[in-house]
């Protein structure tokens, strides 16, 4: 497969990811509550570290302890980006949520550039603020109001989602590691995290379980297998396949996937100014893309002819 080929791919897989993480809040909405946040979490991450632990089993793979390590790790940060996400949707709406959970397309970049040291072209900035515009308009319809607590929650699930797909990039970069351990490996901390947290705050897993009807339950099990198993794998497995710049800019096409979701299954309306932001989001994460990827080979080039 040629590089190109391979960029191509590893873009899709990622577009599917935020089609899923899009959807998300609506089924959340449908699913928790504010007492319910953690009893849901609990489930929806044993479920899917199962899942991740049979196909794990299938394969005959063995995790090693490096894995384990850096695995663990990045589960602990991704259980936070859980929390604050989950408590923010059930005390916010999901358009809200879409729109502030999408700045991590530019905190992510920028926090990478921090600790690599390297400076990202102007252009960048101007595609990212581009996006943010028009996530601006497309969860406001044009219009600005006060964040809520919910709202402040979402911001804090972007500033840890940052962290936790630098992290990953980090601390993966130039080791032998398999992404379907580190995924099993991350969900499954998050799985024993939230059900230990479950016993000491809101609803029991029990309860959850006993409340879901057939629909219900089959929008859990999308969640587990579509939003969780499905893009937390191909995730891991992305961005040890290109920069954190590029999945966090690639991911932030989230909230086009969000407002599709509400037009199409809720019969939301979206105004002018609505449409004219999903312009924007497309056109900047557009132009985000070609941005990086220039800079990055140009860095890569560089690297190479001083060496």
């Amino acid at each position: 497969m040629t590089a190109s080929a391979s960029r191509l791919r590893v873009d899709l897989l990622l577009f599917l990811v935020a089609a899923s993480w899009g959807s998300t809040y609506l089924v959340a909405k449908e699913l928790v509550s504010a007492t319910s946040v953690l009893a849901l979490l609990a489930v929806r991450m044993v479920l899917a570290a199962t899942a991740m632990a049979a196909a794990v089993h299938v394969r005959r793979g063995r995790v090693t302890r490096a894995e384990m390590r850096v695995g663990g790790l990045l589960g602990l940060a991704l259980a936070v980006v859980f929390v604050f996400e989950t408590f923010g949707i059930a005390h916010t709406t999901a358009t809200n949520a879409g729109l502030i959970i999408s700045l991590t397309m530019v905190l992510t970049p920028v926090l990478d550039a921090a600790v690599s040291g390297r400076r990202l072209p102007a252009g960048f900035f101007a595609a990212a603020a581009t996006a943010v515009v028009g996530v601006a308009l497309l969860a406001g319809n044009g219009a600005l109001t006060a964040p809520t607590a919910g709202d402040l929650l979402i911001l804090l699930a972007a500033v840890a989602r940052a962290v936790h797909v630098t992290s990953m990039a980090r601390l993966t970069d130039g080791r032998t590691m398999e992404s379907l351990h580190l995924t099993t490996v991350q969900l499954t901390t998050c799985a024993v995290l939230f059900c230990v947290a479950s016993l000491l705050y809101g609803d029991s897993v029990p309860h959850l379980v006993a409340g879901l009807d057939v629909a219900g339950a089959a929008l859990l099990i999308y969640l587990v297998l579509v939003c969780t198993v499905f893009a937390f794998f191909v995730q891991t497995w992305a961005v040890r396949r290109t920069s954190p710049s590029r999945v966090s800019l690639l991911l932030g096409t989230e909230p086009v996937w969000a407002a599709v979701c509400g037009i199409a299954i809720a019969r939301d309306e979206v105004s002018a100014a609505g449409l004219c932001g999903i312009v924007l989001i497309l056109a900047g994460t557009a132009w985000g893309r070609v941005v990086e990827q220039r800079h990055h080979l140009a860095t890569t080039e560089g690297a190479l002819t001083v060496g």
